[in-house]
């Protein structure tokens, strides 16, 4: 009986299979003060979309350490909290049979600053890491100008290899060295053939 009951405890170990779900947000977004705004929300499961994949969505102020949970959805329905800062101005915005679960949010404020956090729950699958969006409300006319420049940031820009920094630093040394040898070669040279001749 022992022996039966471990056999069938490695078969079920073996047979199910638990991976991921990926989440992905944008990073940042600029968003102008009194106006609507979608935070997108995509995700990728390796199991079918089942009536038991859930998305939540919360909220962490800016200067703030706790998060604060206001969005909900399951089974096709949306459900938003009582009392949360969003109240009556959410709306879901996705569609879980394409794997998107966003939301949109009507006349941002000022004291909407802060990071945006989408959960996505698709079972057994699990979630790593949820995403994360840090969301900027701006002046009406700036918003445009700052996403732009955010596309330009440090952050976004492709990062190179340490070895290949190397590589290229170690040769331009190398070069500008054998060249400056080169050079130095040259002037001794001529300066002592003029020796030679002068007398």
């Amino acid at each position: 009986m022992p022996l039966v009951l471990l056999l069938s405890s490695l078969y079920l170990f073996y047979t199910v299979k638990v991976s991921a779900v990926e989440v992905t947000t944008p990073e940042e977004m600029f968003v102008e003060n009194e106006t609507d705004v979608k935070l997108p929300c995509t995700f990728t499961s390796a199991e079918v979309i089942s009536s038991a994949a859930s998305v939540s969505w919360s909220f962490q102020p800016e200067g703030a350490a706790t998060r604060i949970s206001f969005f909900y959805y399951s089974n096709g329905k949306p459900y938003t909290g009582k009392d949360i800062p969003f109240k009556d101005r959410v709306t879901w915005a996705g569609d879980l049979n394409k794997k998107d679960a966003s939301i949109s949010i009507s006349n941002m404020q000022f004291q909407d600053n802060g990071t945006y956090i989408c959960d996505v729950k698709n079972p057994p699958d699990i979630v790593v890491k949820p995403g994360e969006i840090r969301l900027r409300v701006v002046e009406k006319g700036n918003a445009e100008e700052l996403n732009v420049f955010s596309l330009l940031s440090p952050d976004s820009l492709p990062a190179f290899p340490t070895a290949m920094v190397a590589g290229i630093v170690i040769g331009t040394v190398t070069g500008l060295t054998l060249l400056i040898s080169i050079v130095v070669c040259l002037v001794m040279r001529k300066n002592n053939s003029k020796k030679r001749y002068s007398g």
